[in-house]
């Protein structure tokens, strides 16, 4: 752990902020392992030439966090895709229902079954639009589960 700066130091115009070995003040006890922190200088009086070394401005970030345009960014520039739920002549209705509901996130019961007929009535139904790879996850569980499922770009964005 560092040495903080404690009070102040003066500086002429034509300091040179890099210490010396020898130096009879250095800044830092020991090697300062801290070269690259941000310094704030202040003036004292105009034309002088003589200003005091205030804190060090410390820029704190979250390692790996993307900023909010990079996030719009990628999600404009991944389409969304179609789960498409197909009808078939082996599952039985409540069946259905009951596999939408554990496999498809924040699913309900109405929607559920407001899916369930439609695939039964007019041969398919969509099921949700959303990225490629949960599109391909949620098609491989349908699937998984024995249901026809298939997926599709969502070309128009509905």
């Amino acid at each position: 752990m560092g040495t903080a700066i404690v009070g102040s130091i003066a500086l002429s115009s034509n300091h040179v902020f890099n210490p010396e070995p020898g130096d009879r003040q250095p800044l830092c006890k020991g090697p300062c392992n801290y070269r690259g922190m941000l310094l704030a200088v202040s003036t004292t009086s105009p034309g002088r030439g003589v200003g005091l070394l205030e804190r060090p401005v410390i820029e704190k970030t979250a390692p790996g966090r993307e900023s909010e345009f990079d996030l719009r960014k990628s999600r404009k520039t991944a389409p969304p895709y179609r789960v498409i739920l197909h009808n078939d002549d082996f599952n039985k209705r409540e069946y259905v229902v009951q596999v939408l509901l554990k496999v498809i996130p924040g699913m309900t019961l109405d929607i559920a079954v407001n899916i369930m007929q439609e695939a039964h009535h007019n041969g398919l139904s969509v099921v949700i639009i959303c990225a490629q790879a949960d599109a391909e996850e949620h098609c491989l569980q349908l699937r998984g589960n024995g249901l026809s499922s298939t997926i599709e770009p969502a070309s128009d964005g509905c």
